[in-house]
């Protein structure tokens, strides 16, 4: 029983490892930076790079979320479950934060 369930764990957490470096390896090498002789050209590469990373954190937290909800269903655990869905939400509105402020400025 108890190695069952550490198997399960163990494969969790190596899903969740690979999920972490799925995504960082595609938001990373998306946006090529070339210099250019426009100084806001530079700054508006420079912002489209943090926010890409800003979204691989975003993803990140989202699929963490997904796994504290997962789990808490299995333990039957309710605190677990609403930190679960306070990280889901977060991760959501971190992954989004890009098109939330420019809703926002209009």
């Amino acid at each position: 029983m108890r190695k069952r369930k550490k198997r399960k764990e163990n494969h969790l957490r190596k899903g969740m490892v690979l999920y972490i470096a799925i995504v960082l390896m595609s938001t990373i090498g998306t946006g090529a930076a070339f210099a250019a002789s426009d100084p806001l050209s530079v700054i508006d590469n420079l912002s489209t790079f943090i926010f890409s990373l800003i979204r691989a954190l975003g993803l990140i937290l989202t699929g963490f979320g997904i796994v504290q909800v997962g789990l808490s269903f299995k333990s039957h655990d309710p605190s677990q479950r609403a930190n679960g869905f306070l990280t889901l939400a977060g991760g959501i509105v971190i992954t989004f934060a890009k098109e939330i402020l420019n809703l926002i400025i209009g």
